[in-house]
């Protein structure tokens, strides 16, 4: 089989002046490389290796905001599980209030829930549009996770009570609702 230059001297596209100075260079590139043990560049691969690191970085990068999505996805699936396995069954004619935001919400409950959730053993998780009550070791844990799905959560009665707090002497009256 014949190289690639008799087939081009052949076709005519190349005249035999030219393929010799061609020849030439080569050897001349080749020694000076041999000779300084230096590697010569070839801007054709240069090109074609920064494209592919380029490629690695953009692929590296969508992957790990791919793992961040699902990392994420699994987080709010985790926090569903927790409210729908350990909300409190709730009925009542209590109305309490609390806020949502800038909105003020109200759940209608006894008087059982209401001192549990003043005392801060359940707190207010959202779950979509509706609001459940959860145990105050589930909502931590809703929390660890993340604090956007837990409405409101009063301190428990005593770890609650601060030191200095000036107003300490007042009494709050019992029927007091907000």
């Amino acid at each position: 089989m014949s190289s690639l230059q008799d087939q081009l001297l052949k076709a005519g596209l190349v005249d035999s002046k030219k393929a010799k100075t061609m020849q030439k260079e080569q050897r001349k590139q080749t020694k000076v490389q041999h000779k300084t043990k230096e590697k010569l560049i070839d801007p054709i691969k240069a090109a074609a290796e920064e494209a592919r690191l380029a490629k690695l970085q953009k692929d590296q990068a969508l992957n790990a905001q791919r793992n961040e999505e699902a990392h994420k996805k699994a987080i709010v699936a985790q926090i569903k599980q927790l409210i729908e396995l350990n909300k409190q069954p709730r009925s009542g004619e209590i109305a309490y209030n609390f806020t949502d935001g800038s909105t003020i919400k109200k759940i209608l409950i006894n008087a059982a829930l209401q001192k549990a959730l003043l005392n801060g053993q359940l707190a207010i998780a959202k779950l979509g549009e509706r609001y459940e009550l959860v145990p105050y070791p589930i909502a931590n844990k809703i929390i660890e996770r993340d604090s956007s799905f837990i409405i409101s959560q009063a301190q428990l009665a005593n770890q609650g009570e601060q030191v200095d707090d000036p107003y300490a002497d007042y009494q709050i009256p019992d029927d007091l609702m907000w």
